[in-house]
């Protein structure tokens, strides 16, 4: 690929800078209006975003003023060669941040067909890892030669390791709280009782004529405090839409599941379900034995989750679904109905994911909504609070 020739310009300060980025932005030619050159670093830059975002078709061509087609014949693409894709995403990572790094190399899978070539061990050593290229690879497992299977487990493992490291502390003090507020022992064998806090809780009770407080209210520790508190299901559908959110599901799972106050179960499902409760130690296992894509049988799955719930007082179920329901759409909504009845905190997640909400079943969301379980999208860093309130079983603090 070569850089249109352009007119020398003779702005200097912030409206040269103005020019050269607007120059980047249109892509060069005559039609741009900017009259911008380019150096020899930002040509390079310019041959990088002309890769996947040019205009002669194989670039995508609709994704914005790249993608317009260009009066010099120039064209985007890659092709399918991995010598070339290498390079390219060396040349990226040397002039864009990590951020963009993710998003352009998200871009050129989606837009110029190249997720078989992340079937090369080499391309995925040099590919910058993050949640959406974790989903692509887990939607290729079954495809993925036994060369490459090692090469990608590390690439997850990376991710999955990130993730863990920002979200598991906030995870496990957000809902040792709510587990602490949440439990009530009223009646503390004697020695479980605390007796420093009983004595200040009742302080008020202090009878001076007889030089005593009268406990009112007795404060427990020790073996009540290590009990398993509330049982946690998540219920999650690997529809080939809901990648980046069986990724964070995975993660949040192996985060519950080490904490001892709660007895987690995890089980993933398309038209069958599967129980990856065993695996939840170890989320890299957990992803890799997802099948992203498929039909979805929603009603089967909570007919499982249904049948695994032996204190629904206590239980939490999470489904995560965009609740396109291929199953029985009335049995499923009379499950969530019967849950609920018996005491279930039952939470419908439309996505798990920084990207907001999903396409999604209206209908089925607003039926969801009518027994009292509202359907949304959210974001990993709201997560916690998400359960907690659930745990302590108040509103759920729905996002505007």
């Amino acid at each position: 690929m070569t850089v249109h020739e352009e007119h020398e310009v003779t702005a200097t300060g912030p409206e040269a800078e103005r020019l050269r980025r607007w120059r980047l932005v249109l892509g060069g030619g005559a039609a741009d209006g900017t009259g911008c050159s380019l150096g020899a670093s930002d040509s390079g830059m310019d041959r990088a975003l002309e890769a996947v975002y040019g205009g002669d078709g194989h670039g995508g061509g609709s994704g914005g003023a790249r993608g317009g087609g260009r009066p010099g014949g120039r064209s985007g693409g890659l092709g399918a060669s991995a010598p070339h894709v290498s390079r390219w995403l060396g040349d990226i990572r040397t002039y864009f941040p990590s951020s963009v790094v993710q998003v352009m190399q998200r871009d050129a899978i989606d837009r110029l067909g190249l997720s078989s070539l992340l079937l090369e061990p080499e391309m995925l050593e040099a590919v910058e890892p993050d949640v959406h290229l974790v989903g692509t690879l887990l939607s290729l497992n079954r495809a993925m030669p036994e060369t490459s299977r090692e090469t990608a487990r590390a690439v997850v493992r990376k991710v999955v390791a990130e993730l863990e490291k920002r979200l598991a502390a906030r995870t496990r003090s957000t809902l040792t709280g709510a587990l602490d507020r949440s439990a009530k022992v009223n009646r503390p064998r004697h020695r479980d009782i605390d007796w420093d806090r009983t004595i200040r809780a009742n302080l008020k009770n202090y009878l001076p004529e007889q030089g005593t407080i009268v406990p009112e209210r007795l404060i427990g520790y020790g073996r009540a405090a290590q009990a398993v508190k509330k049982d946690v299901i998540l219920c999650i559908d690997q529809s080939g839409s809901m990648a980046s959110s069986v990724v964070y599901a995975s993660v949040f799972g192996a985060v519950l599941a080490s904490m001892r106050t709660l007895d987690t179960r995890l089980v993933v499902f398309d038209t069958s379900v599967v129980d990856l409760t065993e695996e939840l130690d170890d989320p890299v296992g957990v992803l890799f034995g997802t099948q992203l894509g498929g039909g979805t049988d929603i009603n089967r799955a909570l007919a499982y989750c249904q049948s695994r719930i032996s204190r629904p007082a206590e239980t939490v179920v999470v489904l995560i679904s965009d609740l396109y329901e291929g199953g029985i759409r009335q049995e499923m909504l009379k499950r969530v109905a019967a849950m609920k009845a018996a005491g279930v905190q039952f939470v419908t997640l439309l996505a798990l994911s920084d990207e907001g909400a999903p396409s999604y079943d209206r209908e089925h969301a607003a039926a969801l909504a009518a027994l009292g379980a509202p359907a949304f999208a959210c974001t990993p860093d709201h997560f916690p609070e998400v359960m907690a309130a659930a745990i302590e079983k108040r509103p759920l603090p729905v996002p505007e």
